[in-house]
């Protein structure tokens, strides 16, 4: 009850608007994009750069080795398969770690892992210990992507979610573009171009230090573990920056200490009361509030889980098998290497535009359709790719196919969060990812066996049909747009 307020009378309303029944939860879904969101989203946003620029940077490298080096298709396939093998373990791995001991410090842990492995990476002498090292790049880099757009979709207010989330998606074509800048003009720089390219990519392991410090603990997370306190400052915080005051609160769950009670003096309640008590009501909460309550295969989540991993692997087996090797198939088209990293670098500027409709439409016409229209749109761009026999074709088509799949790549990263509720997000979230990851492992071997079997038009035409089944898929999942993530 806020102070100096009349008590309500029995059986009249009390609606959700008023300060004193909102759960943190609720408050930061209210407030407007401040700029302790933007600092967080550009916090997020960087290191998901730095992964996109990784993941590109081996594109490059395999085309530049397959020069210098004269590594065989089998050898090119093995060095990118490592590091999807390594980004399938690591997603699960990394949304486990991220339900039990939080959102922010797997973040900060998994780019550390993979920034040092990216540049120790470097100095490899032979085909076996650079394909080790993807393996341990891998490891970290598929934790980190699921485990950024959860900590994001848990502070991003409802209405603009979506929005947000692709905005951080993003930032994949930015990392991408520096990939493809770096491999065009370090990469393909004489014989030891490709090392220093790799050298670049240690910037995450120094980033990985600045994301721990700066970057907040998701709320959801910190109640699910009994830990209200801090949860309370940080909404307060992001209250604060929002220019709205706290709401006037009398309960345990709510008023964390005397000092931060906009109420008035009230004692200081144990850690052990707060954990007991529910924020919304003040009435004691059974301890099965703050334990995972529900399985991503249990009966309500399992339709969407299905769906969800469908998706994830079909736009995998895709996108990689087609990004990672479009660079060397350009060149077993007679392009010279520098030619071939140009016009992989004129396609992959079409990621921006791509990311832009995406987020705009993503609150317009919901998130289903979204993603569906643009995986629909992928599976037509991949097939044209596919025939095109002239360098205006390749570049149309090419440019097509990088608007369609990154903008479908934001929506998708948009709604998985959306589908968990919080004591299985990150979970959900980081296995939908690891399954798809083990499409990204297959992509690399399949590539040559079709290319060999009937040209580089069979290897898109399986493109397509994946993007084609994506998008049906996509299609079964529930729209949740303008909807309050799941407690």
């Amino acid at each position: 009850m806020t102070t100096g307020s009349a008590a309500p009378s029995p059986g009249a309303s009390s609606p959700r608007s008023q300060s004193a029944v909102l759960t943190r939860a609720e408050r930061l879904d209210r407030l407007p994009f401040t700029r302790k969101h933007g600092r967080m989203l550009g916090a997020s946003g960087i290191g998901w750069a730095l992964d996109a620029m990784d993941v590109g940077l081996i594109s490059f490298v395999i085309a530049a080795l397959s020069v210098h080096w004269q590594i065989t298709k089998a050898d090119a396939s093995w060095i990118a398969s490592a590091g999807f093998a390594g980004m399938a373990i690591g997603a699960t791995l990394g949304g486990l770690l991220a339900d039990r001991i939080g959102r922010r410090n797997v973040f900060s842990l998994t780019l550390l892992v993979y920034g040092l492995a990216t540049g120790a990476s470097a100095l490899a002498g032979g085909v076996a210990v650079l394909i080790a090292l993807r393996f341990v790049v891998g490891l970290g880099l598929g934790a980190e992507l699921p485990v950024a757009s959860t900590l994001m979709s848990e502070f991003a207010p409802a209405r603009i979610r979506g929005r947000v989330i692709v905005w951080l998606e993003a930032f994949w074509a930015l990392g991408w573009i520096l990939a493809a800048v770096i491999g065009t003009f370090v990469a393909a720089e004489g014989e030891n171009g490709w090392r220093w390219a790799l050298a670049i990519g240690m910037v995450p392991a120094a980033y990985s230090l600045v994301v721990r410090l700066g970057m907040p603990e998701s709320v959801r997370f910190l109640e699910t573990k009994g830990r209200h306190r801090e949860a309370e400052q940080i909404v307060r915080g992001f209250e604060e920056s929002a220019g709205i005051d706290a709401p006037a609160r009398t309960d345990a769950a709510e008023t964390p200490d005397a000092t931060l009670s906009p109420a008035g003096p009230t004692s200081a309640p144990s850690d052990r009361s707060i954990a007991a008590t529910d924020p919304a009501t003040g009435t004691a909460a059974s301890a099965a509030a703050v334990e995972p309550r529900d399985s991503i295969w249990s009966p309500g989540l399992r339709a969407r889980t299905a769906g969800l991993w469908t998706v994830w692997f079909c736009i995998n087996l895709s996108y990689y098998g087609a990004f990672i090797w479009i660079p060397t198939l350009l060149v077993d088209r007679g392009f010279d290497l520098t030619k071939s990293f140009t016009f992989t670098l004129i396609i992959t500027l079409a990621q921006i535009p791509g990311y832009a409709v995406a987020a705009w439409l993503i609150e317009v016409i919901g998130r289903r359709w979204t993603l569906t229209l643009f995986l629909a749109g992928s599976a037509v761009a991949a097939g044209a790719y596919g025939m095109a026999d002239s360098e205006p074709m390749i570049i149309a088509a090419g440019c097509a196919l990088s608007f369609f799949n990154l903008g479908a790549w934001g929506a998708l990263y948009a709604i998985g969060p959306e589908l968990y509720p919080t004591a299985v997000r990150g979970t959900g979230t980081g296995a939908a990812a690891g399954f798809g990851r083990i499409a990204s492992l297959i992509a690399p071997f399949l590539v040559p066996v079709l290319v060999a079997s009937g040209t580089q038009v069979l290897a898109f035409a399986v493109f397509a049909g994946a993007f084609g089944i994506a998008a049906a898929a996509a299609f079964t999942l529930p729209e949740q747009q303008g909807r309050a993530l799941e407690e």
